[in-house]
């Protein structure tokens, strides 16, 4: 896939931006909330924005909302411990890994199913590093061992994976669609990552 226009990229950044302040309070969802897109954004910006600023700049929101959600909204605070300074790596799992993607989404079916492999990959490495600092590392658990770890990435590594996978999916609808009905844009006014 060939580098947004500006215009492009800022559209595109700002609907990744309210899309992820829209649900990061929900990391599962229920019937009034969507789960929580944060995977799905990050390695959908790595396919589509890839620029290492607009990477940070997503991290740092991601922060914002996070500290607005504990500190106003009255979500609880449990996940923040030491462990949350993993999050940036966790994150850089997914965005770096659909980035590394982006040259062979060309719009054909083998591409589609590629970046839908890579979601899975990288949404479950994403979630091992995470969820592996806060449980190894954030003090939650007063004896923690390999069996009670591998119960817990069990019961909720397959949520997230499969919310970001769907979301992804979602994603690469749109896009097909897109690419089918939208005009092409020429090479003038691209953007490099």
């Amino acid at each position: 896939m060939k580098p947004l226009s500006r215009p492009a990229f800022a559209a595109i950044a700002a609907l990744f931006a309210v899309i992820m302040i829209g649900t990061r309070f929900h990391h599962f969802g229920d019937m009034l909330h969507l789960p929580d897109a944060s995977m799905a954004l990050f390695f959908l910006g790595g396919i589509y924005l890839r620029k290492h600023l607009a990477f940070i700049g997503f991290v740092v929101l991601s922060v914002l909302v996070d500290w607005y959600s504990v500190s106003y909204a009255g979500v609880s605070d449990f996940c923040i411990t030491v462990a949350y300074s993993f999050m940036p790596l966790a994150y850089a799992v997914l965005w770096y890994g659909g980035r590394l993607l982006a040259p062979r989404y060309d719009g054909s079916l083998r591409s589609y199913g590629l970046v839908f492999l890579g979601i899975v990959a990288c949404a479950t490495l994403s979630y091992a590093v995470s969820n592996g600092a806060f449980y190894w590392l954030g003090g939650r658990y007063p004896n923690p061992h390999m069996a009670e770890y591998l119960a817990r990435f069990m019961q909720w590594g397959p949520l997230l994976v499969r919310a970001a996978a769907l979301y992804v999916l979602a994603a690469e609808a749109v896009h097909a669609v897109a690419v089918r009905f939208l005009p092409r844009q020429g090479n003038s006014g691209t953007s490099h990552a």
